[in-house]
């Protein structure tokens, strides 16, 4: 019904940038919070950044100042952007929406297949 597609991932070297973008499709009424979660290796997923549908945003502490959440409402795609970047941040990055579905208002999470970022000189 409704999926979501990671693109932007690769390697990149330590102090190096990297924008990942989320694209949602399908079935889709509208989207309520999107955000962006990551997993390194032998390691808990874990959230790194929320948007909502108005814009607010959060961040784990370890990427505040580095890392920028966005979102066109138009385009039902959140983007990533990665400064500042370090090897501990080396991880797949999955994107997740929560999308009420235009055919039943059901509300669905609906989780991205996940992008690589490998940070490594």
């Amino acid at each position: 019904q409704v999926q979501l597609v990671e693109s932007g991932g690769g390697l990149v070297q330590p102090g190096g940038s990297l924008r990942l973008s989320c694209a949602a499709s399908g079935s889709i009424f509208s989207i309520n919070g999107m955000g962006w979660y990551r997993q390194a290796p032998g390691k808990e997923r874990e959230l790194v950044a929320t948007i909502s549908s108005g814009g607010s945003t959060t961040y784990a502490d370890s990427v505040k100042g580095r890392f920028t959440i966005s979102r066109d409402n138009a385009k039902n795609t959140v983007y990533l952007q990665m400064n500042s970047l370090k090897a501990e941040d080396t991880a797949v990055y999955y994107c997740n929406a929560a999308v009420r579905v235009r055919t039943t208002f059901s509300n669905l999470e609906v989780w991205g297949q996940g992008t690589l970022v490998t940070i490594s000189s």
